[in-house]
């Protein structure tokens, strides 16, 4: 297994609108993506150890803001607007793509965890989402979250096919905010996107 990436440090920086009032880059950024009430925002929490850090709710739609949260004072973590709230307004709708589509599009981005639904087939917003990366051609990690919902023997066979679903190659990390499992996993995995960052870093300032 890849190493563990530790999070010592964690604290929110700021959110951001329409108008693209990012915070200063760093070499790397890790933004995650869902519909609504997938788990981004507990996802967040159960990594870095802190329930309070980004804001839950059993509402949907409560994320409406792009949401940066700097890990170990040297990447950010990138809480995104959850898609496909039924009940928002189509302004809201219209306003939301607008914002993900600004921040997708910033040239910030190094890597996309999108979450879905491990007891669920893939709505046509997380088909779109999914479609909408392909096409911009951003790394992503596939997050099969509520994964304490169903069997424990089924977990991996119900995430791969949830991907595979998607129209991605069929892998996704079965993940529970409840027990953490995919934990450790998902860690492993932002080491290595951090370690990868910081080498592009380090060739371009040998050139």
């Amino acid at each position: 297994m890849e190493e563990q990436f530790a999070i010592r440090q964690a604290e929110f920086i700021t959110s951001a609108g329409t108008e693209g009032n990012y915070p200063e880059t760093l070499p790397c950024e890790i933004a995650i993506v869902g519909k609504s009430n997938v788990g981004k925002s507990s996802l967040i929490n159960r990594l870095t150890n802190n329930q309070k850090l980004a804001k839950t709710s059993s509402q949907p739609g409560k994320t409406r803001l792009v949401n940066f949260f700097l890990l170990n004072k040297a990447l950010y973590l990138v809480d995104l607007p959850g898609y496909g709230f039924a009940k928002a307004s189509k302004t809201e709708q219209k306003s939301w793509g607008a914002l993900l589509d600004r921040y997708l599009q910033s040239g910030r981005l190094k890597h996309l965890f999108m979450l879905i639904d491990i007891r669920h087939a893939p709505t046509q917003d997380d088909l779109m989402m999914f479609r909408y990366l392909i096409y911009y051609n951003i790394p992503y990690t596939l997050i099969a979250t509520k994964s304490d919902k169903i069997a424990k023997t089924k977990r991996k066979q119900e995430a791969n096919k949830r991907a595979k679903e998607l129209g991605a190659p069929p892998f996704a990390i079965p993940f529970s905010s409840e027990t953490g499992e995919g934990k450790a996993e998902i860690l492993s995995r932002i080491g290595q996107i951090y370690r990868d960052c910081e080498a592009i870093v380090k060739d371009s300032s040998e050139e």
